[in-house]
C-alpha cells in the first residue's frame, strides 16, 4: 500500500490521482499513524508555506510515526515540492522554523536575476548531476515547477539533479530510501509518471 500524507497542506488530491492511474486499488491518503505503519510507500506532497507544513504535521501527531517508518524501518519515501523542503533541519520562509531534519541543509528563497518573477512556475530543465534509480529512462528532462523557496543542501553528493532559474537550484535528491523532488512530478505528464513508476520500482510494484 501506498499511503499519500494528508497534512491539510494542498495538492493530495492531485498527487492521489496520478498515483492511482499508476497502482490502482493501492493507494490511500490518510493521515493515521495505523495507516501510515502499513505503509510500503510513504508519499509526502504538499504546497504551502514552510511553517504552516511543519505546525500541521506536528499538530497531527505525524513527525514519530514518519520517523520511526522512514528512518528507522527504510521505507521508500518520496518528498514533492514543500513535502521536499520540510526534510531540512530549517526553513526561512515567513520567520525561521524548524523541518523534519532528516536532510542537512535550509530552504531560503530563491535570489533570481534579469528581472525573473518569483513564484517561479511552469516548465523548466533539469540538469542530472549523478545517476539514480528516479531519474532513469526518462524521455525527457522538463518538469513542472511551482515554487519561490528551495533547499539548500550542506552534502552535495545527496544532489541528483539541478535546475536553474535566475539562479542554480536543487531539483531532486537522494539520501538513501529518501527520494525528494522540488518540481511536481504528477503536473509533468509524461516524465513525471515514468518518475513516479520509477519510485514504486524501487520494490518491484509497479
Amino acid at each position: 500500500m501506498l499511503v499519500i500524507i494528508d497534512y491539510k497542506m494542498g495538492n493530495v488530491a492531485s498527487v492521489a490521482k496520478t498515483f492511482k492511474a499508476i497502482y490502482p486499488d493501492q493507494v490511500l491518503v490518510s493521515n493515521a499513524a495505523a495507516d501510515i505503519d502499513q505503509a510500503r510507500f510513504i508519499v509526502l506532497p504538499g504546497v504551502g508555506a514552510f511553517g504552516d507544513g511543519m505546525s500541521n504535521l506536528r499538530q497531527l501527531g505525524l513527525v514519530e510515526i514518519l520517523n520511526d517508518k522512514v528512518l528507522k524501518g527504510k521505507t521508500p519515501f518520496l518528498g514533492i515540492c514543500l513535502g521536499m523542503q520540510l526534510l531540512a533541519e530549517v526553513g526561512n520562509e515567513f520567520g525561521r522554523h524548524d523541518g523534519l531534519g532528516w536532510i542537512q541543509g535550509e530552504v531560503v528563497k530563491l535570489q533570481t536575476a534579469n528581472n525573473l518573477r518569483l513564484p517561479h512556475v511552469g516548465w523548466n530543465e533539469i540538469i542530472v548531476q549523478k545517476d539514480d534509480a528516479l531519474l532513469r529512462d526518462l524521455l525527457d528532462n522538463n518538469f513542472y515547477f511551482v515554487h519561490s523557496y528551495h533547499l539548500k543542501v550542506a552534502d552535495s553528493s545527496l544532489v541528483t539533479s539541478t535546475c536553474d532559474y535566475g539562479q542554480p537550484f536543487v531539483a531532486t535528491i537522494r539520501k538513501d530510501n529518501i527520494f525528494a523532488t522540488q518540481f511536481h512530478p504528477e503536473k509533468s505528464q509524461t516524465a513525471g509518471l515514468k518518475l513516479l513508476h520509477n519510485f514504486l520500482n524501487l520494490s518491484g510494484h509497479a
